[in-house]
């Protein structure tokens, strides 16, 4: 079941209807629905957010659910056509396809369990152990709750009290000093 960003929708869309135009054609792309908004930012942006089909139920990595540019342009054009037939939304509106990306937003029970022991950045409503925002590794989830490794440490925090999650990309480990130039050095020697 896709995400519907119904918070920051207006009233007069039926994000359930449009999810039901959507679904279909995104299917025959290879695709399925990850996230629905619409939002006005100084106009009306319809934003779909896709990845490979079968890739919640799956449970695949951000890296195997991506799809490609080549896939995105495509379903934006038949999207248009449909939603142009189907006039599920009452207003002009842009249309945007994209993939949700490696640091996606977290916002089910099920988006925890499925990027477990992944590395994310939570906010909080409420202070645990003093804190509000916690960077760490996805634990288990059980009953409400998702454990979060921060460095030596485990934290329980409340579903229900996160304002905000996203999976964070870890770059790795930050070059060692000078090893930049070092590289530079070596390149410009064999030229």
């Amino acid at each position: 079941m896709p995400h519907v960003s119904s918070s920051k929708s207006p009233s007069f869309a039926d994000l359930e209807r449009l999810s039901g135009v959507i679904a279909p054609v995104a299917r025959a792309h290879g695709a399925e629905i990850w996230d629905i908004e619409l939002k006005n930012e100084s106009g009306w942006v319809l934003r779909v957010y896709v990845e490979r089909l079968g890739a919640a139920e799956k449970k695949l990595s951000t890296k195997d659910a991506a799809i490609d540019l080549e896939l995105c342009a495509a379903l934006a054009r038949d999207l248009s056509h449909t939603l142009d037939v189907e006039d599920p939304i009452p207003c002009h509106y842009n249309l945007e396809v994209s993939s949700p990306g490696i640091e996606r937003p977290l916002k089910s029970e099920a988006d925890y369990v499925r990027f477990a022991g992944e590395k994310a950045k939570l906010k909080l409503r409420s202070a645990v152990e003093g804190q509000k925002v916690f960077t760490g590794r996805l634990g288990p989830v059980s009953g409400g709750t998702v454990m979060l490794e921060e460095g030596d440490k485990s934290v329980a925090v409340s579903l229900d009290d996160v304002t905000s999650a996203r999976l964070v990309f870890d770059f790795g480990p930050a070059p060692k000093p000078g090893a930049t130039k070092d590289l530079y050095r070596r390149r410009r020697t064999k030229v």
